[in-house]
């Protein structure tokens, strides 16, 4: 006696995915993304940052909607506390890059999700951006991600969801290899 299975479902379209990447293959220069973000000052050391569209596939896209972000610094650092510190944004990315990424993976390798949950922490010494001490550097340490992964899945198949999802993940290539910021002013 056989037993029907669900289809997997963890939301991410891999048909409409995989097409996109065929398609992209044929006209390369239609992958070059250019991402935006607009910050302005609100006082103190608060600032509200918003995303609205960005260029891909050959033209301008826009958001379904417009996204604003507040940043600030803790009352611990005589702010106000309006909303996480940019590094903590950081974070944000990286865990919201990798946590796509195994949904995405999973999806395409046929494995049901339960739940994915990520803990991430950073670790820096505040010497660097107080600029008490040349030497230390002004970013993180390190930073540690754990993962707890529920799914219909061995160990070594959820360790190999993240490390492809690790592997493909645009948050985590920029925080582990250099990448080329300029700053100028108009």
């Amino acid at each position: 006696m056989q037993t029907a299975t669900r289809p997997i479902d963890n939301g991410v379209n891999v048909t409409a995915l995989l097409g996109a990447r065929e398609a992209l293959a044929q006209a390369p220069e239609a992958a070059r993304f250019t991402w935006r973000a607009r910050c302005g000052w609100v006082n103190g050391t608060h600032s509200r940052a918003t995303i609205e569209g960005y260029h891909g596939l050959g033209e301008e896209q826009r958001h379904k909607t417009c996204f604003t972000f507040d940043a600030d610094h803790p009352e611990v650092f005589a702010s106000e506390d309006h909303g996480p510190t940019p590094v903590e944004y950081v974070l944000v990315g990286l865990a919201g890059c990798l946590t796509a990424g195994i949904a995405a993976v999973a999806q395409n390798r046929q494995i049901q999700l339960r739940s994915v949950t990520a803990t991430l922490e950073g670790s820096m010494d505040i010497q660097g951006i107080l600029g008490m001490d040349s030497d230390v550097r002004n970013g993180f340490d390190d930073v540690r991600v754990s993962f707890e992964i529920d799914a219909d899945a061995s160990r070594e198949e959820i360790e190999a969801l993240v490390a492809q999802s690790q592997k493909r993940s645009a948050v985590y290539d920029a925080l582990t290899n250099p990448t080329n910021v300029s700053v100028r002013v108009k």
